[in-house]
């Protein structure tokens, strides 16, 4: 390694060779510290023809260096603005694949996606963050017939590269305000705002050498880079909510039905309200949210909803960002678009914001987004989409809160609440997975046929393979037994003894098959379901010794003693018997066989 004044040295007098690719090889022998950066770019600006000629060869050696973003500055301010934005969508595409290899490296390691994103070699931000400088100002620079050409391919570069930590989102964001032609300043910065470098902005743009191969620009480019822009804008949307959890849905909740949250507990509004990083998030969609204003997107039209849901699953909006011939094969990302719908729902709602109504109900259009969305892996789709999950239950809780339920007379309960039992169930987020059964709950009880009740009812208890939701079943059963029996409540099939007679073997099946159990087949079949069965003792409890006796049906108590109550006290006094039961379980243990053997059977 050359001694730092030899290698000043050479820079200088290096510059003075005719001979460019001897030059260059001096620059890479040399150009080895942050310390000789300062000479380069003086150098460089000295000598803008030599710039113009070697700007694209210097982004890869001058990446390799620490703070060398004042000198990829000038390579992107003097430099061919085609050639130097060669080398950086190479730059980025490198970054993408140093990322991916990171990551696939601590998934084979047992590590979650989160930590592999933490763990991502330490510059990929910051030379992302410089690289989208880069282009911001070359995007500038270049006069051509077709820039939507050029912009789409640099677009899909920086959408493979990005990773939806905090640092790059804000350099994104810097990327689409430059290159919108930002029409309003920005908002005023939060504490707890991410600044990045934007030469763009910060910069000296008369320092921008024209371009050499400039051409007038065609008169349909202006839509064709706004509709790319806003595709992209959509596709990080997606990849950001998806990253960072948002709470929606549960934070709407809230709003809603104030009165549910519990007295003296933090609700979740006011952590956002609180914690930097939470607002940080809100903030950050605000700015999408924002920029896509600026660039015509502010309709929830039914036209505008439709173009979602026709295109929700299996669609690339990447796929056309290189090859079209008009902005109409150009599609935002399902997922971002509703996304955006959720925002404006949402923080109408919560911050009283002025955003479009949406122009949808939940029959037709939520229940086709949905199904479109679950798809024919339902589970993939919510563990792997979590954020675009909040966002299609927070529109659905927003136009029923609205009352926008159905524009037709069509309209099918029972698959529209099995479509939100699945995110009650795969969620990933507690709050999420609890404002699915809010919501699922509402949808059922506002059903106006008693009898699809029943059957959406029966079909859980019968069918579900999960005890958690069979326990919500049962909940929502009792709610249907009560308001239909209130005085002056309107004619209704649980009125009667007809409910229990369709369910009743569902809710208290026979149990004798304890009895036959081990001890570890117990231990199994009590962590199964004992949340299921804890509900149903309450149940029974409620059931017998209430008011409600007109429902039960003639000798089903006697019943359910016997094929129920019996078999399953015995059981539970076996299993807290047994040694190496936890004192948790056990007490859960003794508290069921009290409830049991209350029930006035």
């Amino acid at each position: 390694m050359p001694e730092l004044s030899e290698a000043i040295t050479a820079i200088r007098e290096g510059a003075k060779e005719k001979d460019r690719f001897t030059y260059l090889t001096i620059l890479q022998y040399n150009v080895t510290s942050p310390e000789v950066l300062p000479t380069v770019n003086e150098v460089l600006e000295k000598d803008p023809q030599l710039t113009q000629e070697i700007g694209w060869d210097l982004v890869q050696i001058l990446l390799r260096i620490p703070r060398a973003e004042t000198c990829l500055e000038t390579v992107a301010r003097l430099g061919n603005p085609r050639e130097v934005m060669i080398k950086v969508m190479e730059a980025l595409e490198q970054l993408s694949d140093e990322s991916g290899d990171a990551n696939a490296l601590l998934a084979q390691a047992g590590e979650s996606e989160e930590a592999a994103a933490a763990a991502a070699p330490k510059d990929v931000a910051a030379r992302f963050i410089t690289l989208l400088g880069m282009l911001a100002i070359l995007h500038r620079r270049i006069k051509t017939k077709y820039p939507s050409r050029f912009l789409g391919s640099s677009l899909v570069k920086v959408y493979e590269a990005y990773q939806p930590t905090p640092e790059m989102t804000a350099s994104v964001i810097n990327l689409v305000r430059s290159l919108s032609g930002r029409k309003r300043p920005p908002l005023p910065s939060r504490k707890s705002s991410i600044n990045v470098a934007n030469p763009d902005q910060d910069g000296d743009a008369s320092k921008n050498a024209p371009d050499p191969e400039a051409e007038q620009e065609d008169p349909t480019e202006e839509m064709m880079q706004s509709k790319l822009l806003q595709a992209f804008v959509t596709c990080i949307l997606q990849l950001y909510i998806n990253a960072n959890e948002m709470q929606w849905s549960a934070r709407l909740l809230e709003k809603y039905y104030p009165e549910k949250n519990l007295p003296g507990r933090k609700t979740l509004t006011q952590k956002y309200t609180e914690d930097d990083t939470l607002q940080q998030r809100d903030a950050v969609v605000g700015q999408f949210v924002s920029i896509l204003r600026d660039l015509g997107l502010d309709d929830c039209s039914q036209s505008f909803v439709k173009s979602i849901y026709e295109k929700a699953t299996g669609f690339d909006p990447l796929a056309n960002f290189e090859n079209f011939d008009s902005e109409d094969e150009i599609k935002l990302s399902p997922g971002g678009a509703m996304s955006l719908i959720a925002y404006w729902i949402f923080s109408a709602e919560v911050f009283e914001a002025n955003h479009p109504s949406p122009e949808m109900h939940i029959f037709p259009e939520h229940k086709t987004l949905l199904g479109r969305f679950l798809g024919s892996d339902a589970q993939s789709e919510i563990v792997g989409n979590p954020g675009i999950a909040d966002a299609l239950l927070t529109v659905g809780l927003g136009l029923n809160h609205m009352k926008l339920v159905s524009a037709t007379r069509e309209t099918e309960f029972m698959a529209y609440h099995h479509s939100l039992t699945l995110i009650s169930v795969f969620h990933s987020d507690l709050q999420v997975r609890n404002a699915a059964t809010t919501y699922a709950g509402l949808v059922l009880h506002s059903d106006p046929d008693d009898h699809n009740r029943l059957d959406i009812l029966e079909d859980l208890l019968e069918n579900c393979m999960f005890a958690t939701l069979k326990a919500v079943a049962v909940t929502w059963l009792k709610e249907e037994l009560l308001a239909a029996n209130k005085e002056g409540a309107p004619s209704s099939c649980f009125k009667g003894t007809e409910v229990l007679d369709h369910v009743q073997y569902f809710i208290f099946p026979n149990m004798q098959e304890l009895k036959e159990m081990d001890q570890q087949g117990l231990a199994d079949y009590w962590e199964q379901n004992n949340i299921f069965l804890a509900q149903v003792a309450n149940f029974g409890y409620f059931l017998f010794s209430s008011g409600l006796k007109s429902v039960v049906p003639s000798g089903m108590a006697a019943a359910v003693a016997e094929r129920f109550v019996d078999p399953l006290v015995n059981g539970a006094e076996k299993l807290r018997a047994a040694d190496g039961l936890g004192e948790g379980e056990k007490m859960e243990l003794a508290i069921l066989v009290d409830r049991l053997r209350s029930i006035p059977l």
